[in-house]
């Protein structure tokens, strides 16, 4: 890391970073102000797709954490930029929320079951049997495949949800079809966000609390990585199972109040 150019911006997660079934996390707060009192350009991404960049400002804010809406970056609004670059003003059958369809809809996509030309799952509270069958129809008969993240489950009060990676193995398991996933670790993401607030990886640093998702992402994207203990990764001997490894662990997110 010394011989590394000086961290200039900041892409952190959300959950288990900055809070923690809905309640901050002791130094998020003073982090998020130092990030805002320096200018130095930052984000705060999630995997989830389920609300708008508004939503998730509120939410925050609610809790106390002020996150301005234009630094806040979800795998919806990746996966929108994605394909408004691949196939612009296509069409798409979109199982989700109003984070995604709300994305698509900015970037001029049609949202239709007829002929889409793609099939693009989302995270959503009420996965429905009637919508998975649609999909698995469209894409037997030519829809490309497209996932927001590869998330097996999701947080809630009353333990794990399944999330979009779980749904997208069983449309996998009855298409025969892989999705392609946007989202983290798809490095992907990390350069779209980069991009999207002038950073370069060299001097941008990436905060997460799980290894196969935002270090990985990190990593492969090519910036630094900071793995904290108040998520899914608790204890730093998890780390050793892994073949790639962060560039510090610390406790929490009041560690790195000071590199800013």
């Amino acid at each position: 890391m010394a011989d590394r150019r000086p961290i200039e911006s900041w892409l952190t997660d959300m959950d288990g970073v900055l809070i923690h079934e809905g309640v901050p996390i002791p130094g998020a707060d003073a982090f998020l102000k130092k990030l805002r009192e320096s200018g130095k350009p930052f984000l705060v991404l999630t995997n989830n797709s389920i609300y708008t960049q508004r939503d998730l400002h509120a939410r925050l804010r609610r809790m106390g954490l002020e996150v301005p809406v234009e630094n806040i970056w979800t795998s919806a609004l990746a996966t929108a930029q994605f394909l408004n670059d691949q196939r612009p003003g296509g069409t798409a059958y979109v199982i989700g929320e109003a984070g995604l369809t709300t994305a698509l809809h900015d970037v001029g996509y049609i949202l239709t079951d007829t002929e889409p030309d793609f099939v693009i799952l989302g995270e959503t509270r009420t996965y429905s049997f009637e919508a998975m069958t649609r999909a698995v129809r469209l894409i037997n008969n030519g829809a490309r495949f497209i996932a927001t993240n590869p998330d097996q489950t999701g947080p809630s009060t009353e333990g794990a949800l399944p999330a979009t990676g779980a749904v997208a193995a069983l449309i996998t398991a009855a298409t025969g079809k892989e999705p392609y996933f946007v989202g983290k670790p798809n490095p992907l993401m990390m350069r779209a966000g980069l991009n999207a607030i002038g950073a370069h990886s060299e001097s941008s640093a990436m905060i997460g609390d799980r290894m196969d998702t935002d270090v990985l992402a990190g990593l492969e994207a090519g910036m630094r990585t900071f793995l904290v203990m108040t998520g899914v990764t608790s204890h730093p001997d998890e780390v050793d199972r892994y073949p790639y490894r962060p560039s510090k662990v610390v406790d929490s997110i009041a560690d790195l109040v000071d590199l800013v």
